[in-house]
């Protein structure tokens, strides 16, 4: 049986963790900064000593009297040896990123200076810390829920505008609030169900069942809306592969490094001169693509070497997520295009390219309207290049980028919300069938519990280690 709604049912995880609170009594440290040689590094410590801990090996007065978010100048000193100059600022509990007493240190980035500063800060009582510590304690302590936390981690990643816009909105709660005005709405029907229980034996009702029929198709459509956006998601955090394909000597290597805006692929006139995929990346418009230039693909050939990369390329082609299929524009006819179209059909992923066109004898070809959706170019002379581009990022994102709301990016998150449809779903058949109010309960309570395992409100401490391991050390 799951417990009556009027019992908070997220309390059980948050309240045992903030229990075992009180065991995290040490206080950790870590470079925050990436390591090797660099001109300033920052060392971060965070736990009830870290301020005691750093007045102890600090050159000035006690810092135990300094207000938070203040700056202090002085030496580190080690058996009356300065180890550096440095500026250390202090965070008080509960002003900090972690909730905890903070200490960051700016020191010289020299790596001799860094690991001696660590293993002092050690020596006098600090623990080295784990992966994602810092964000841990700073869930544990609710500064930030699981949704921000993991934002935290995709934001120290992103490599494109549009992977840091999306981080940065779930950092400032945007996620979370979506998930919060869903939780919210459901607690209040749950409450209402709950009372009609209590008051079972006077046969009231406190719940309008129609208006729970309509919440839960509300939240069916946010579900469903939200998983849609994985898509987009997945593109924004991991790119695009896009493989370019065709025969031998169309011009694929050309193309990539038309692309490219430089030499990265050898070209030659001597069909055949790829035998090896080239791999290279390209960011379009905020989004990052893979390029994937292939082998030439021809019927035979008695070249082993060749034939080897041809199957590599196949297996390229099968993997890519977005297809450009090359072909010599100045010897194919608009019938053979045509007809390659209709061999083809229904292939979504697929961007067919004219090129040569610089060559090309027929150049009635752009203005065929049969074959308007065919992107004609030069890649010797980068002609029309701007227009594939285009073409590339409207087939992999849209204008998903334009709209404003939430785009998850996160396999965990994906199936959880899988999880609350199910569960929502069969909030919808019990309703159509007229179930008791204690069996609505039960799946109401499992819609809440999903919702809970997004944000963090129920987990467990192998799920967090999972999560908070992906981290940098310093985070």
């Amino acid at each position: 049986m799951t417990s009556r709604v009027g019992i908070p049912i997220f309390r059980n995880y948050l309240c045992t963790m903030r229990e075992n609170l009180s065991s995290w009594n040490d206080t950790i440290v870590a470079l925050a900064t990436p390591p090797g040689l660099g001109a300033i590094a920052v060392i971060r410590l965070s736990g009830p000593s870290a301020i005691e801990i750093m007045s102890g090996v600090f050159s000035k007065k006690s810092l135990s009297t300094k207000a938070s978010h203040t700056v202090h100048f002085g030496k580190i000193i080690n058996d009356n040896a300065v180890l550096d100059e440095v500026v250390v600022t202090i965070y008080r509990a509960p002003k900090s990123y972690t909730g905890e007493e903070v200490v960051e240190i700016s020191c010289h980035g020299s790596p001799f200076i860094q690991d001696s500063i660590l293993q002092l800060l050690q020596a006098k009582g600090a623990r080295l810390a784990k992966p994602g510590e810092f964000t841990q304690r700073a869930f544990l302590n609710g500064k930030l829920d699981l949704t921000q936390a993991e934002a935290v981690a995709d934001l120290i990643a992103s490599s494109t505008e549009a992977a840091r816009k999306t981080a940065l909105y779930n950092l400032k709660g945007g996620f979370s609030s979506d998930l919060q005005v869903m939780r919210e709405k459901l607690i209040k029907f749950s409450a209402l169900i709950e009372l009609e229980l209590d008051f079972s034996q006077e046969d009231v009702a406190f719940a309008n069942k129609k208006s729970l029929e309509l919440l839960v198709h509300e939240l069916q459509e946010k579900t469903k809306t939200l998983l849609l956006s994985f898509q987009l998601g997945n593109v924004i955090k991991h790119g695009v592969q896009v493989a370019i394909v065709g025969k031998p000597n169309a011009g694929k290597s050309t193309l990539l490094n038309a692309l490219l805006n430089e030499n990265r692929a050898l070209v030659s006139e001597i069909p055949g001169t790829t035998r090896d995929t080239v791999e290279e990346y390209l960011n379009i418009q905020g989004v990052l693509y893979k390029l994937i230039d292939t082998a030439g693909i021809r019927h035979t050939t008695t070249d082993s070497i060749e034939q080897m990369g041809i199957e590599k390329s196949k297996e390229k082609i099968l993997a890519a997520d977005i297809v450009i299929a090359l072909f010599d524009a100045s010897t194919t006819t608009a019938a053979q295009i045509k007809e390659w179209k209709q061999e083809l059909l229904g292939a979504e992923k697929i961007i067919f390219v004219g090129n040569k066109m610089d060559i090309a004898i027929n150049s009635t070809l752009e203005t065929d309207n049969a074959l308007s959706d065919i992107i004609f170019i030069a890649a010797k002379d980068k002609h029309n290049i701007l227009a594939l581009e285009n073409a590339l990022h409207q087939k992999a994102v849209g204008d998903g980028l334009n709209k404003e709301g939430t785009i998850v990016t996160n396999s965990r998150h994906v199936a959880s919300l899988k999880r609350l449809l199910f569960a929502l779903n069969d909030i919808e058949t019990g309703l159509a069938d007229n179930v008791t109010g204690d069996l609505l309960a039960i799946d109401i309570n499992h819609a809440l519990h999903y919702l809970g395992t997004i944000t963090g409100q129920i987990t467990n401490e192998d799920q967090l280690d999972f999560i908070f391991s992906k981290f940098c050390i310093g985070k």
